[in-house]
């Protein structure tokens, strides 16, 4: 959590039990505090609107993830707007409940973030809300979920994808609106000449480190030997290229067009590459996919671990579930340990360097930043990879969704959707639809 940077503000009103409510108070910050948030604010409540506004000046320089609004009595809605209307963050309103003792109402919580929404629904703001005690696990969960999602927020604002050359002509899968992107969601698309910048880097890259990632390489799988040495290395270059691009650029991924030109014209595949650079955490999708790099920008910065962009390509009846499966660029660590990872070549092209595994057991979150219905619309399933014999050449998995594999084979179709997605281990489809939300794009549950 120490990346999370979760600003806390408590609202009380004098006219109310302020003791109790400065208990609650202390209460939410020291069990927040104890699960390892950066929080930016105090316990020390605000009581006036002046009071909220300075403190909603404060919070919007330190710009917090996710902005926790604890009512820990009634108000008006006057300093949930302040802060609304100042600090850029997705909003969480949090109520607290009282026993019912015959007697006082002594906080009355639950009608002050009644108030603060309505104003909120009418001025445009979203906002999610809470009512639970202050130390409740699963309200803490609920912080935990909104949290993450709000960083990931935060980092698509500032993030730059490469697009390393344009999509294939009949890929419209893969067309990007740069300036819908920028608006949006704040991220910028970088442009990177194929020609100029990777092929003559690839052509140029130094010959020991191409060395080094080979050697290293060699330790992870096996059958290195028995592709030809000379254009595999050439494939090892554009991934030291690649590397080094990212690097200078500061790019957060890449969408590299990876067919025709790399078989070609340099003579080799891009797979191995791309696999390396998703498995160092520089997310990279073939074809250009821009959308896809950004799903796996999106779910690699959930997971903290690698994600993988994959086609649908079959139906497994029998399994009732759906394989998954590209030429050979998903990430290393992904690799079922049940057999050692190999490599292999192009399937078409018949050139190296392509990785060659099935993917390991386990839970895994499957998503897809979609823009097949005019409008960004965030696609996410849970589904989990189980263990079977390799279904085709290059890299592939066995997904069983928690819906029929024929329903979502179905829906996928019907909706038009793009041929890639884009999975993670773990579940983190919590965390997605709270992205979402933020954002401000619906959600198509496959």
């Amino acid at each position: 959590m120490q990346n999370i940077r979760l600003g806390f503000l408590s609202i009380i009103r004098t006219t109310f039990d302020v003791p109790l409510a400065e208990q609650m108070t202390q209460t939410a910050y020291t069990a927040l505090s104890q699960a390892g948030y950066s929080l930016l604010g105090s316990a020390k409540a605000v009581t006036t609107l002046d009071e909220a506004q300075a403190a909603a000046d404060s919070l919007a320089e330190q710009a917090p993830d996710l902005l926790l609004i604890f009512q820990a009595t009634f108000a008006d809605s006057t300093m949930v707007m302040a802060l609304a209307q100042r600090v850029d963050a997705p909003l969480l309103l949090w109520a607290v409940p009282e026993e019912h003792t015959g007697g006082r109402l002594r906080l009355n919580s639950l009608c002050g973030i009644n108030l603060a929404a309505h104003a909120l629904t009418r001025s445009g703001y979203r906002y999610f809300h809470l009512y639970a005690a202050p130390d409740h696990p699963q309200a803490l969960e609920t912080v935990q979920t909104l949290a993450r999602a709000a960083a990931v927020r935060r980092q698509l604002k500032g993030a730059r994808i490469g697009r390393v050359g344009e999509n294939p002509a009949g890929f419209e899968t893969c067309l990007v609106d740069a300036p819908a992107l920028k608006e949006q969601f704040g991220l910028e698309i970088v442009p990177v000449d194929l020609r100029e910048q990777v092929f003559a880097g690839a052509r140029a890259a130094d010959s020991s480190a191409v060395q080094a990632v080979e050697a290293s390489l060699a330790q992870r799988v096996q059958g290195l030997d028995t592709v030809d040495g000379e254009t595999t290395r050439r494939t090892l270059g554009v991934y030291v290229t690649l590397k080094q691009i990212a690097a200078e650029q500061r790019l957060n991924g890449m969408a590299v067009r990876c067919w025709p030109e790399f078989f070609t014209e340099l003579g080799c595949a891009a797979c191995g590459a791309m696999s390396l650079m998703s498995d160092g955490l520089t997310p990279c999708s073939c074809e250009a996919d821009v959308n896809g790099t950004i799903t796996q920008y999106i779910l690699q910065s959930l997971s903290g671990a690698p994600a993988f962009g994959t086609d649908i390509v079959s139906l497994d009846a029998a399994a009732d579930a759906l394989v998954i499966w590209h030429c050979g660029l998903a990430p290393l660590s992904m690799a079922d340990d049940a057999a050692a990872p190999g490599v292999t070549i192009h399937s078409n092209r018949k050139m190296p360097l392509l990785l060659e595994f099935t993917l390991k057991p386990g839970v895994v979150t499957v998503a897809r930043l979609s823009e097949a219905s005019g409008e960004y619309r965030l696609v996410i399933s849970r589904g989990e990879i189980v263990r079977a014999p390799k279904h085709f050449s290059g890299t592939s998995g066995l997904v069983r969704f928690s819906r029929p594999a024929n329903t979502v084979l179905n829906d996928l179709l019907a909706h038009g959707l793009e041929h890639h997605v884009s999975i993670t281990y773990g579940d983190f489809t919590s965390e997605l639809r709270a992205l979402a939300s933020m954002l401000a794009i619906p959600v198509l549950e496959l």
